[in-house]
């Protein structure tokens, strides 16, 4: 653990000794700087990103994995680093016959969960390249596209943008995202990040390669959770066998490990316990649906919808009985300032999406077909939690 992170948990025990010291480092949808047993992983991409530590642009490519593999964990940290080298104009190959070392492309980094449409997307990228901050209104997409063309000219050595969430539901789609590449300059090299098998993915015919990112082991996995708990817990917050049986259920997911790591954090921490017991784990695991949405998917969506999810995850049983009880109940909360419809229609295209079920009830009163609930696909402690301290 660094000087910093020592100074901040001393920050935070305000008098009292806190069993979660730090929420950001052990939250499922925060990607620490340095990702735990990885080195393999940034190794091949570091090799398919050579060519910029000579100035040159990568050829395009494809990076692929199961949810929970670290994919984004690797490549925000990896972007987070290469973006210094640009303005550091460093070069790690010198020559004699090189009068000046080359300066590095630029890098990107953008959330296909976030950036869904053509202005989005342009505006993501040009907002990257420039200090100042890009108008979110005001400005059309062919202003962005002509502005980023002048920007791209200007900059000699190119451009490199990695684009994670590849084809997920609410997110960029592969033929899309080709489109919208197609619409960038000839000096961009792109990565596409996502989980369809490489031969099922029409993004791989405009590329030179294709980087597998494979499921966590075990032991790596264990890992991870122990440095977390190291920079977020107390002291002794977690018990290293917990760790492990955590690990072996989450089966290398890293996004649901985390996830019930959290959740078993937030119930001990909730009953005043100064550790997380396996009462702690087996609740949280009980917690995690199968299959579970990523988290970064649900907080990712427009906040009227978050907020219809909020209310959502407290309603008591009755209250969610039907779509019907349920969307009267919500539109009634004085956070949600929807009408029904909105609601119901908002309720409709989640579970369209796949971020809630709509589960039939087992029993009915003869007349008609029997009432669907709504049953969220994500932890909804963790969302509860996460939710709030973005408030």
């Amino acid at each position: 653990m660094d000087i910093e992170a020592r100074i901040k948990r001393r920050q935070r025990r305000n008098g009292e000794p806190r069993l979660i010291q730090d929420y950001e480092s052990i939250s499922p949808v925060v990607h620490i700087e340095e990702p735990a047993d990885r080195g393999p992983v940034l190794e091949r991409l570091l090799d398919h990103l050579d060519p910029v530590f000579d100035g040159q642009l990568p050829p395009n490519a494809y990076v692929y994995g199961p949810r929970g593999s670290g994919k984004s964990a690797v490549i925000t940290a990896l972007f987070a680093n290469l973006e210094q080298l640009p303005t550091e104009q460093q070069a790690i190959i010198h020559t004699t016959t090189r009068a000046q070392p080359p300066t590095s492309p630029s890098f990107v980094y953008v959330n296909a969960r976030e950036t869904a449409s053509e202005f989005a997307f342009y505006h993501a990228v040009l907002d990257s390249l420039v200090d100042e901050s890009v108008p979110e209104h005001g400005i059309g997409t062919e202003t962005l596209k002509s502005r980023l063309h002048e920007l791209v000219r200007e900059q000699r050595t190119g451009i490199v943008i990695a684009v994670d969430h590849i084809s997920e539901p609410e997110s960029i789609q592969a033929p899309a995202l080709v489109d919208l590449f197609a619409g960038l300059p000839s000096n961009v090299s792109w990565l596409a990040i996502g989980r369809d098998d490489p031969s099922t993915t029409e993004l791989t015919r405009y590329t030179a390669e294709s980087i597998s990112i494979d499921r966590y082991q075990r032991q790596m996995l264990v890992d991870v959770l122990m440095t977390r708990t190291s920079n977020g817990l107390a002291q002794q917050g977690l018990d290293h066998g917990l760790a492990r049986h955590i690990a072996d259920w989450a089966d290398g997911n890293a996004h649901d490990a985390l996830a019930a790591l959290f959740i078993a954090a937030e119930l001990a921490e909730e009953r005043g316990q100064d550790r997380i017991t396996q009462a702690n784990v087996d609740a949280a695991i009980a917690e995690v649906p199968d299959p579970c949405v990523s988290l970064g998917v649900v907080l990712s969506l427009p906040t009227n919808r978050q907020a219809v999810l909020r209310e959502l995850i407290d309603l008591e049983e009755s209250e969610r009985s039907s779509v019907t009880a349920t969307t009267e109940a919500i539109a009634s909360a004085q956070s949600v300032d929807l009408s029904a419809g909105t609601v119901k229609r908002f309720l409709y295209e989640m579970a369209e999406s796949g971020v809630v079920d709509r589960v039939e009830a087992t029993t009915t009163n003869g007349q008609g077909r029997p009432p669907s609930r709504v049953e969220p696909r994500f932890p909804p402690t963790a969302f509860r939690r996460l939710y709030d301290l973005q408030q």
